[in-house]
């Protein structure tokens, strides 16, 4: 098949709950849907970012069902019925396997190139990324390449995955690389050394491949499942399909597509070849509010507040609370998040532990507050 054939699509993951960002994040109104830096959602941000190199056209969302009226309402007019909704959350390889078969039964030419993007990530340098996306599909179109991004690490973070570079593949802008191995949430000395050593990426979780070299992965890796979305292939466009998906759903494999397929292929070195393209474009997962902090902070010790306030004696404070004024007297790097039925406090080092009172609200059934 020649290259010039593949159309390239984006498939966004907006799936997640965003548990580390309640109160403002809910069910229904996670993080991705929320406008969490700036002034549009986390999603329409995405989209718009995307637009120059996927129109609406080519522009999937995966989400699930309780999320998916609210995502339609986010997307263009033209996106709109390439949402697809999850009936469970089954993890990435199951929404990306989702993904793959839609496009598989849309493609005209039998397959089609793949940019699997999350919907709730902060990119700064938007032009240089899009110049990366492009290298990246580039890097994907051979058959059995899979590709990820790889962010420069800033720091010996603990919570991320990593991705050990191996040899130069191509000596393009930017350069692509073999990977050699993948590791996930390092202890700190690990991550300080992998750090220094210049040779490790942060995971930033966008992936690019063929859909015929994914499906070729997960029928190795994850028969089950792969005979399954096949199955559920067949309905789509049917009156069976809603049926069939949610009957077939809750049956697939519930795993990561980095556990499931990428680190197992860097381990088997067979026909499929897994490699890295170095993305340095001002990414941030914004993964607590102490990340929003610091990327809206324009210098140490800052006050960043959503609305009128005024600091006596008081910095480092992140304050949402957009229709109240709020005086912070005496109070140093806090976080402080309002919502109509909620109040958050907590100092801006444990913010990552948010998710755990939602787990708490959870035990003790307090829906509304979900």
């Amino acid at each position: 098949m020649s290259r010039a054939t593949l159309e390239a699509h984006a498939v966004i993951l907006a799936g997640g709950r965003g548990t580390r960002f309640w109160p403002r994040s809910r069910t229904r109104t996670p993080k991705q849907l929320l406008n969490i830096v700036g002034g549009n959602t986390m999603l329409e941000q995405t989209v718009a970012r995307l637009a120059p190199l996927f129109p609406a056209r080519r522009t999937w969302v995966v989400t699930n069902s309780q999320q998916a009226a609210a995502v339609r309402s986010q997307v263009p007019r033209a996106a709109r019925g390439h949402v697809l909704s999850e009936p469970a959350g089954r993890n990435t390889a199951a929404a990306i396997g989702l993904a793959a078969i839609h496009l598989l039964r849309e493609s005209r030419s039998g397959d089609a190139l793949m940019a699997v993007l999350p919907a709730d990530h902060y990119v700064a340098q938007a032009g240089r990324y899009r110049r990366i996306v492009r290298a990246a599909l580039r890097a994907a179109e051979a058959p059995g390449d899979m590709v990820v991004l790889g962010t420069p690490p800033t720091r010996a973070e603990t919570g991320f995955g990593y991705i050990e570079r191996g040899k130069l593949a191509s000596r393009g802008k930017p350069p692509v690389f073999e990977v050699r191995r993948f590791t996930e949430k390092p202890a700190p000395a690990l991550a300080r050394r992998y750090v220094s050593s210049g040779n490790y990426y942060w995971n930033a979780g966008m992936f690019f491949w063929r859909v015929s070299t994914f499906l070729a992965a997960l029928e190795k890796l994850l028969p089950t499942t792969h005979a399954a979305l096949l199955r559920l292939a067949e309905t789509i466009g049917t009156p069976r399909y809603a049926a069939a998906l949610k009957r077939t759903y809750t049956k697939l494999a519930n795993i990561s597509v980095d556990y499931a397929i990428l680190e197992p292929a860097t381990r088997a070195r067979g026909a499929e070849r897994v490699l890295v393209v170095p993305a340095e474009v001002g990414w941030s997962d914004i993964g607590s509010w102490t990340a929003v902090y610091e990327l809206l902070a324009r210098a140490p010790g800052e006050n960043v507040s959503a609305g009128p306030f005024h600091a006596l004696d008081a910095s480092g404070n992140f304050l949402w609370s957009p229709r109240k004024f709020v005086a912070a007297i005496g109070v140093r790097d806090l976080v402080v998040v309002e919502t109509p039925d909620a109040l958050l406090l907590c100092p801006r080092d444990r913010a990552q532990d948010v998710g755990k009172i939602v787990k708490w609200l959870e035990q003790r059934k307090l829906r509304r507050l979900l």
